[in-house]
C-alpha cells in the first residue's frame, strides 16, 4: 500500500505503561515531523484505544481525521487487537488504514520507540500514571514537542508540524509551543 502511495503520511502508534494494571499512555507520532500525541487511558485494552479514536474523529470530523491519520503503523499488542473498529467508525465509514509491524520488529516503528525516551525523562519506567490527567499529559507533550532536534535541523517537532499538519488539528488538541527557556523534561513538570 505504501509503495503504491509513496507520499502518504505515516503515523506510528504505541502504548507506554506505568505499572501493570494501571493507566497507560496511547502515543501517536507523525514520522514527517516527529510531533507526538499522547492520551491517558484507564487501561491497556482495545476498548480504551477505540474511545480515543472515536474522540479524535468526533473532535476533528471524519475528513480531517482521515487526512491527519491516513496510515497508522503499530505493533500487535492486545490493545490493538480490533483493527476494524479503529479503521472504521460506528457507521462503517472508513477513517484510517491500520498496519502492523512484523512480529518482534519494533524497529519498524522506531520513531515512536525513540521518542518514548522523552516521556521517560518525565514519567520514569515503573512509575504509576494513575494520578495524571489529560491536562498533565498535554503539558508534558507540549514540552516534548518544543525541544529542538538535531535530526530536524535545529527545529522542534511543533515548528515542523505547523507546516505539515493542518493547524486546526494542533488547535483542537491544545498543542502549543513552549519557549525554549521554559522547556522542562523532569518528573516535577507534572
Amino acid at each position: 500500500y505504501i509503495s503504491l502511495n509513496p507520499n502518504i503520511p505515516i503515523v506510528e502508534m504505541d502504548t507506554v505503561e506505568g505499572i501493570k494494571g494501571g493507566k497507560v499512555l496511547l502515543t501517536l507520532i507523525f514520522r514527517s515531523c516527529k510531533l507526538m500525541l499522547a492520551f491517558i487511558l484507564e487501561d491497556k485494552t482495545a476498548n480504551s484505544v477505540l474511545k480515543v479514536f472515536n474522540y479524535l474523529e468526533n473532535l476533528l470530523g471524519n475528513e480531517l481525521f482521515k487526512k491527519t491519520f491516513p496510515i497508522i503503523l503499530t505493533d500487535n499488542g492486545s490493545e490493538f487487537s480490533n483493527p476494524l473498529s479503529l479503521e472504521f467508525n460506528n457507521d462503517g465509514t472508513s477513517r484510517t488504514r491500520l498496519f502492523f509491524c512484523d512480529p518482534n520488529a519494533s524497529y519498524q516503528k522506531g520513531t515512536i520507540e525513540k521518542n518514548h525516551e522523552f516521556i521517560r525523562y518525565i514519567i520514569p519506567k515503573g512509575k504509576s500514571m494513575d494520578q495524571y490527567t489529560q491536562d498533565d499529559i498535554n503539558c508534558m507533550i507540549n514540552h516534548i514537542n518544543s525541544v529542538a532536534r538535531d535530526s530536524l535541523n535545529g527545529s522542534s517537532p511543533f515548528d515542523l508540524a505547523t507546516l505539515l499538519i493542518d493547524n486546526m488539528v494542533l488547535e483542537a488538541l491544545n498543542l502549543e509551543k513552549i519557549d525554549p527557556d521554559n522547556i522542562l523534561l523532569k518528573p516535577y513538570l507534572i
